[in-house]
């Protein structure tokens, strides 16, 4: 066994450092949407019509289906309940 050490999940998990920084920013998305969700008090049908989905789509949501939300898909959500997105691109460490 060694002692690889990573310094999140998603870089120990994929193949890549981009396919990790994906994993990485759509996981952030989508726990920031459930949080939004969970502070409104919203049930899943409510939080469907506030986002114009199906209620199903946001049970996937909100148990961490994260292969079935792109990024896009996650920004047009978060901004339809009001929330901005914003992004900040440093040098890689």
């Amino acid at each position: 066994m060694s002692d690889i050490s990573f310094s999140n999940v998603w870089d120990a998990i994929e193949d890549t450092p981009a396919k990790a920084q994906n994993m990485k920013l759509r996981s952030f998305l989508m726990m920031t949407l459930e949080a939004h969700i969970k502070a409104q008090g919203w049930t899943q049908s409510e939080a469907a019509k506030r986002l114009k989905i199906t209620q199903p789509r946001i049970s996937d949501l909100m148990r961490g289906k994260i292969d079935l939300f792109g990024i896009d898909s996650l920004v047009n959500m978060l901004t339809a309940v009001g929330l901005q997105v914003d992004v900040h691109v440093s040098e890689a460490a």
